[in-house]
């Protein structure tokens, strides 16, 4: 996946001028040197996993555990990091997921749909791991799958949700270098 800034339709005749203050936003330049590489990528991709399975684990226990607040004080703290490796993988695909259609060219279309279709395979696969977790706690290990229930939804809910983002940003290509034009 390339994310070449400007290509094909843009922000231009086709976007409101909401579209083209976010395409804009999503192709700022200042940050590109955050995810200027795969293996930079990778590392925003995997600690905003690790953040948002943090934050899943940590309101769980907030609202179907002990009702902790230093498990409050945890998702809260949690969440400005959070944002900020949101925001890197956001503007590494140029706003790919959050941009709206008629913004991106057909490239870029194509490019969202490949990131969707293998976020809904893995997401799937994880739903199926899910039940048959919940199952074989409930079937084997003689717990009470309704104090499952509740938290397994809401933790597959957060990665279907974000699957897609994690996909693309792991899909994104290297800028292509800048090579000197012999005169």
């Amino acid at each position: 996946m390339t994310a070449v800034a400007g290509t094909g339709a843009g922000a231009g005749a086709k976007g409101t001028r909401y579209d083209r203050r976010m395409f804009a936003l999503m192709n700022r330049p200042e940050g590109a040197a955050l995810h200027a590489t795969a293996s930079r990528r990778r590392i925003v991709v995997g600690a905003h996993v690790l953040l948002t399975v943090a934050s899943v684990a940590a309101w769980n226990l907030v609202v179907f555990g002990e009702r902790q607040v230093w498990a409050l004080v945890v998702t809260f703290a949690l969440l400005l990091p959070w944002c900020f490796a949101t925001g890197v993988i956001n503007s590494a695909t140029r706003g790919l997921l959050e941009l709206r259609g008629r913004v991106l060219d057909e490239r870029q279309l194509a490019e969202r749909d490949r990131a969707r279709a293998r976020a809904h395979r893995l997401t799937s696969g994880l739903l199926l791991a899910a039940a048959l977790g919940v199952g074989a706690a409930g079937w084997l290990g003689e717990v009470r799958v309704e104090g499952l229930i509740a938290p397994v939804l809401i933790a597959v809910l957060v990665a279907h949700w974000l699957m897609p983002l994690w996909v693309a940003g792991l899909m994104v290509r290297d800028e292509p270098a800048d090579t000197p034009v012999d005169d």
